[in-house]
């Protein structure tokens, strides 16, 4: 076992993390303290890289620490193929803040979402191109700062266009608002009724 003994005896802390892993796998989820949440990931981890293996003795491994069948069921069939790809790093720990009552550290422990091949192709994209795109922002806001005279008389005059189409736009909405009611009021007459 891992070195945290969390103020309890083997055999009950054994139990309690089997049964917070457990749960963990079910539900994906899980709030905690934030010492649990530290074993709980830990074994947690471990039971997915078990999954990974996917042979009987891999399979009889998890049912000796998960304690419901079900459970490694979807770990064998859902939750380790979808991290195939994946050396690691499965779960997470978001740190929650003081619990009400005792003060105690709460953690949320959760399964980390899967990425799949096309959301990891448009990452690769996206964080390639703003590095390009940030040398020209600066030299942008260096112009910017160079003509701030310029930029202001002329940005007066399209307001002042702008301002009848703005009310242009409320004087269509208002009829339009009338027919709504007038639909409404005979829907409501007949439950009056």
């Amino acid at each position: 076992m891992p070195g945290r003994k969390l103020g309890r005896k083997t055999d009950h802390r054994i139990s309690m993390l089997r049964g917070q892993v457990t749960f963990l796998l079910e539900k994906g989820r899980l709030e905690t303290t934030v010492t649990r949440a530290k074993e709980v990931k830990s074994l947690a981890e471990k039971m997915i890289t078990l999954g990974k293996k996917n042979t009987l003795a891999a399979k009889r491994q998890a049912l000796a620490f998960i304690t419901k069948e079900d459970v490694v069921k979807k770990l064998f069939d859902e939750i380790a193929p979808a991290y195939a790809g994946r050396n690691g790093g499965y779960t997470r720990v978001l740190l929650l803040g003081p619990r009400r009552g005792d003060a105690a550290e709460m953690a949320l422990v959760e399964l980390v979402p899967v990425e799949t091949e096309e959301k990891k192709s448009a990452k690769k994209t996206t964080k390639k191109a703003p590095a390009k795109k940030a040398p020209a922002k600066k030299a942008a806001a260096k112009e910017e700062k160079a003509e701030p005279a310029e930029e202001t008389a002329p940005a007066e005059e399209p307001k002042a266009e702008e301002a009848p189409a703005a009310e242009e736009t409320k004087v269509e909405e208002a009829p339009a608002a009338e027919e709504t009611k007038a639909e409404e009021a005979p829907a409501e007459e007949p439950k009056a009724e």
